[in-house]
């Protein structure tokens, strides 16, 4: 640890007296270092090379400008004999900008080693760079010079220790930090709410947003953004319904925060009167609140509302095209992301990581294996894009779904990276589609061991044992699941009904009009007999654990939503409903006939794609 040294005042500045000097903002107007080493050389000719003030605007237009030189202002800063505060700061700002935080901290205790007294503009770039160093012994140093500076009450310097501390996970700290500050503002509270919510710690972010005298539209958006990332979207609702209803006006933060919510719950009605909200009052569409938008019109089931916001917009992101690309390859629309990913190429757009990610996945959802075998090389190719575990995981969905499981295979002997269980499971599931059982079981408890948390996992491998007759091993798998304490994940569909969501999971009875709903289930079932309708037992037996077995195959949860949807919807309206799993074999099975014999649109998003029911069939061609 650098002891503390207690600086001395610095001399004055040498040169002329500061009343007859020239003055130098000309410096201020300078867009290149041409420009800049101009004006060096004449205040230098001026005799004024060693002169605090003249240095200072040299040193921080090369330190803190986007073309400036940092390096030349460390050159200008060596030539003098007494660099002031203000220098030391600026240097400091500039290693920080250019993210070199270790130099940063550096400098901050060559500045004390050479006596110059730090000022409140010094604490807040060196407690950022502690920060983002993780620099924690070192931030616990800043944090003692702060107050024997007698900083202690500067508020900028108080949040940015909130926020460091919050940073290195020392909740208690940061705490204690806030509550010695006499008054306060909302940066302070926001900062200690959005530590709080980062760590997960959710309930004591709202605890603390309760205690909040006033509050804007900034700390509402901190504390729905907080429920929105721990994919709360119920409560993320109920605070976006108190803050309406205190009349706090929405702007483009909150808007963004409330779509991701109404994407995670599938709530397309809330998300439709938003997006006319941010339209009506004129909100700024920039890129990220468009890709926002696109996102949630194409994950809530309106494919079309989606394109036609993508191309309304006058300029196009690179966010957007992907998230455009995503959203048709989750509705099973490969060809259509295949032709919009030529048009971002005419439109030279230059495509990254995660647009191949999404072609591929397009590929692997639409069963094009030709295609998803040309863009997994083209990438590289063409643009130099070095396939990730993503990618990887993509081409070996595609070539598994389709039964090439000995290329998948040896595709993923190839690899220059282990694959993690994402590539593996893929593989693994397709084993579990064609029944090729030696080679699912060699995987699967592969992925266990990778993801030994994950009950998806233990789901699959316990249903490649079931259909192979092995209900031995299907114990086995089941008393290890219980063994290591994981709980399976429970299955549960929403569907939203005039703003409000409403969730059902299998076999449950806690809705209000339940006896309804269970009879209209009934009668859905009995209806679609007669069309050709047969319980298919494979669904139960999918649902193994994901779903109560205990539970009749009827009651199902998108049964229930549905059963729901016909109740309260009028003849012709389209049903969207979204689920949390894979929907099983006889839901999907049962679905189709539901969209022929009740001639109604169904759009059900399950954990991995959209399924659009229209006539008796489906948009995936039963390929999912």
């Amino acid at each position: 640890m650098t002891s503390l040294v207690l600086p001395q005042d610095p001399p004055p500045s040498l040169g002329l007296p500061r009343t007859q000097r020239p003055t130098f903002h000309c410096v201020e107007f300078c867009s290149t270092m041409a420009q800049l080493k101009q004006f060096h050389s004449q205040i230098i000719r001026l005799g004024l090379s060693t002169d605090n003030d003249a240095m200072g605007r040299i040193i921080k237009f090369c330190a803190i400008s986007e073309s400036g030189d940092l390096n030349y202002a460390l050159k200008v800063f060596d030539k003098l004999p007494h660099p002031d505060a203000f220098i030391y700061n600026t240097i400091i700002r500039g290693y920080l900008e250019a993210q070199l935080t270790r130099n940063c901290i550096f400098f901050y205790f060559r500045m004390l080693q050479d006596s110059v007294a730090p000022n409140r503009f010094t604490f807040p770039s060196i407690l950022r760079a502690c920060c983002m160093d993780n620099a924690t012994e070192e931030g616990k140093q800043i944090h003692a010079h702060v107050l024997k500076f007698g900083f202690g009450e500067d508020l900028v310097s108080q949040n940015n220790l909130i926020h460091m501390y919050a940073n290195f996970g020392r909740l208690g700290e940061a705490q204690r930090v806030f509550d010695k500050i006499h008054q306060p503002d909302v940066v302070s509270w926001i900062t200690l709410i959005t530590g709080y919510s980062r760590l997960g710690f959710v309930d004591q972010a709202y605890k603390v947003f309760s205690l909040m005298p006033e509050r804007n539209s900034v700390s509402w958006n901190a504390m729905i953004a907080a429920y929105v990332q721990s994919n709360r979207f119920h409560e993320a609702f109920a605070v976006f319904d108190r803050m309406r209803a205190e009349k706090v006006e929405l702007d483009k933060f909150v808007a963004a925060s409330m779509l991701s919510a109404c994407t995670g719950l599938g709530a397309l009605e809330r998300g439709e009167w938003i997006h006319g909200y941010i339209e009506s009052r004129g909100i700024e569409m920039d890129s990220k609140l468009a890709t926002t938008v696109i996102d949630m019109y194409c994950k809530c089931g309106f494919l079309e509302k989606a394109i036609e916001v993508f191309g309304g917009l006058s300029q196009r992101g690179i966010s957007s095209w992907n998230c455009m690309i995503g959203g048709l390859a989750m509705h099973g629309q490969g060809e259509a992301a295949i032709q919009l990913f030529k048009e971002m190429e005419k439109e030279v757009v230059a495509p990254d990581n995660i647009t191949f990610v999404n072609l591929l996945s397009a590929c692997a959802h639409a069963g094009l294996v030709k295609e998803g075998r040309y863009y997994f090389r083209y990438m590289t190719e063409v643009y130099g894009i070095e396939p990730k575990m993503e990618h990887f995981g993509c081409i070996v969905d595609l070539l598994g779904r389709a039964g090439l499981l000995e290329e998948a295979r040896n595709l993923i002997d190839e690899m220059p990276m282990s694959p993690d269980a994402g590539v593996l499971g893929a593989l693994l599931g397709a084993c579990r589609i064609h029944r090729e059982i030696e080679l699912g079981e060699k995987i699967g408890k592969q992925v266990i061991e990778l993801e030994p948390h994950n009950s998806g996992r233990y789901v699959l491998l316990a249903n490649l044992y079931a259909e192979a007759g092995r209900w031995d091993d299907v114990a086995t798998v089941r008393r290890l699941m219980n063994d290591r304490g994981v709980k399976k994940v429970p299955g549960f569909s929403v569907i939203e009904m005039d703003g409000v969501v409403n969730e059902f999971i299998a076999g449950g009875r806690g809705h209000p009009q339940a006896k309804e709903i269970y009879d209209k289930v009934d009668q859905m079932l009995e209806s679609i007999r007669p069309a050709g309708y047969l319980p298919d037992t494979d669904g139960v037996l999918h649902d193994i654990e994901e779903e109560e077995k205990e539970h009749p195959l009827y009651y199902h949860s998108e049964k229930l939503a549905i059963a729901f949807g016909l109740l309260k919807t009028k003849p012709g309206v389209t049903i969207r409903i979204s689920k949390n799993l894979r929907v099983c074999k006889d839901c999907h099975n049962a679905t189709k006939f539901i969209s022929k014999v009740f001639n109604r649109e169904i759009f059900v998003r399950d954990r991995n794609r959209f399924h659009h029911f229209r006539n008796g069939e489906c948009s995936c061609n039963d390929y999912w």
